[in-house]
């Protein structure tokens, strides 16, 4: 049995890099998995390739149950569509992780309208359109008895928070998906909805014109710390019933320690060890699920009803090696840093 059996997820942006990882990962978890891609190049430009198809066929081969989706987030009656299609064909809606993106990097003074425009229609209305939809049909279980315990994971990115240059119309995206979700999860807390939000830093098709990108983190042996699957077993557990107890949070996940963005309490322990180049969750804590060797206890994990979650977790075994999943909370309670070093000691970050 795996920590998503039986569930069903949406994934947006699932054809390539972290989305992509993302789908095999909650396929491998035991999910049936909706694989959202157009397809399109990293500007949103058409292109002959057809990368959801390429996804499903791998979750096919893991012996997983999937199907592609080919229309754009951009659009609300495709996003509405997705849902609906989703809960009829499976019976069911569980997570949606809102991953898709494109790029059209340029200086303020050089950007268009139409750059501008393109940007925000797929990070942040894609984000809300997706988000919408698969509440409106949690709202909708909830009220008719039904149960809920929906999952909203969304991506965000270090620009959303301190900018970056060239990336004026990404930076607003990624900042206002962070504003969305702290408020998806304080109106959907009455629903057992949790919305929570994932800020990767790993290596894909949209880092690869970054010339800076990942300068400052060194490998380890034959450990990639950019590798794009390190990130998906944070969104698989958040993914998971067993999350219900965090929610309104932006979970900074990254393979090396950084000394950036924290203030509050530290939490560590480990979700797994290195395999085949990447790693995987271990066996869920009969308790809760906690990826970890233990749970955290339930005075210091319980969501409260308003939807935000208790400021520190707690520290679990971490005498297992690396790599293993750290917290420390970042302006607590609403940002954590998530990573998995080989070590827990301090080091630069960008």
């Amino acid at each position: 049995m795996g920590l998503l059996t039986g569930r069903v997820a949406i994934v947006t942006g699932g054809g390539r890099g972290i989305g992509r990882e993302h789908c095999l990962e909650l396929a491998r978890q035991g999910a049936r998995v909706v694989v959202v891609d157009p397809g399109v190049g990293v500007r949103g430009e058409s292109t002959d390739e057809d990368p959801a198809d390429q996804v499903v066929s791998e979750i096919a081969a893991l012996g997983g149950d999937a199907y592609a989706e080919k229309g754009s987030v951009a659009d609300w009656s495709t996003c509405a569509r997705i849902v609906s299609d989703a809960v009829q064909r499976f019976g069911r809606l569980d997570a949606v992780v809102n991953n898709a993106g494109i790029l059209r990097d340029r200086m303020i003074t050089s950007m268009t309208e139409d750059d501008f425009d393109a940007v925000i229609a797929v990070h942040l209305k894609g984000t809300f359109q997706m988000t919408k939809h698969a509440c409106d049909h949690w709202r909708s279980m909830a009220k008719a008895g039904k149960g809920s315990g929906g999952r909203i994971i969304n991506t965000t990115s270090g620009a959303g928070f301190s900018g970056n240059i060239g990336q004026a119309s990404y930076a607003a995206a990624k900042g206002g998906i962070i504003s969305l979700t702290l408020t998806t999860a304080l109106e959907m807390a009455r629903y057992d909805v949790t919305a929570n939000a994932v800020s990767p830093v790993a290596r894909t098709r949209m880092s690869a014109d970054l010339s800076s990108f990942g300068s400052g983190i060194p490998e380890v042996d034959d450990f990639d710390p950019l590798d794009p699957s390190l990130i998906s077993p944070v969104v698989a557990y958040l993914a998971s019933p067993h999350s219900g107890w965090l929610s309104g949070q932006v979970l900074r996940v990254e393979a090396t320690r950084s000394s950036g963005w924290r203030a509050g309490a530290r939490a560590k322990g480990p979700t797994g060890r290195a395999a085949g180049g990447g790693w995987r969750p271990r066996s869920s804590s009969p308790a809760s699920g906690w990826p970890m060797e233990r749970s955290p206890p339930a005075c210091e994990s319980r969501r409260s009803r308003q939807g935000r979650s208790a400021s520190r977790m707690v520290t679990a075994d971490t005498a297992v090696g690396p790599p293993m999943l750290c917290a420390r909370a970042m302006r607590a309670p609403s940002t954590w840093l998530v990573d998995s070093p080989r070590s827990c000691s301090k080091s630069s970050t960008t």
